[in-house]
């Protein structure tokens, strides 16, 4: 492996769901050289790559299916919001996340619908009101331990959520 591969290895294995240009930012290479070789240490099973649509997520070998999904929701603001105050209180209401994450009510809806659909977070009928509770608590306890600081307070810019909720 040459100093460049542990590079690219080293900056993914600390910064796990980390996208094609924040890498490209990390590393200081550009778009074609850094496109090879992530290209190599992927063939090479040094690196494994989920790609969605308008984006790439680049994780060490090891992260699970389950983790990457919890990763990628750390890895932005209002996601990553949203599960922080289910972590803390447990069972809010949708008003109540709202006011906790400081985001337009429709901002909020679009994020929450997506990690109810992710599986991280289920909705709960409570005297005929719907209460919002952490599915997968275990695991995202374990990620931002294992993780932290690099999860979660990189800042990612409010124009990343407006970007990805298209």
């Amino acid at each position: 492996m040459t100093d460049r591969d542990t590079q690219l290895q080293q900056i993914i294995e600390q910064n796990p769901g980390i996208q094609f240009r924040e890498i490209m930012r990390s590393s200081g290479l550009k778009n074609g050289v850094l496109s090879h070789y992530l290209g190599k240490l992927e063939k090479s099973g040094i690196i494994k790559v989920t790609r969605g649509p308008r984006q790439s997520r680049f994780y060490p070998p090891q992260i699970t299916e389950a983790e990457s999904i919890v990763i990628k929701a750390l890895r932005k603001q209002t996601p990553r919001d949203l599960l922080l105050a289910l972590v803390e209180n447990d069972g809010l209401e949708f008003s109540q996340l709202v006011k906790e994450v400081k985001k337009s009510p429709s901002t909020v809806s679009l994020y929450l619908s997506q990690i109810v659909e992710d599986g991280l977070v289920e909705i709960k009928l409570v005297d005929l009101k719907k209460r919002y509770h952490i599915k997968a608590r275990d695991l995202i306890d374990k990620l931002i331990e294992d993780y932290r600081p690099s999860l979660l307070e990189k800042p990612t810019s409010g124009f990343e959520d407006i970007i990805n909720s298209f």
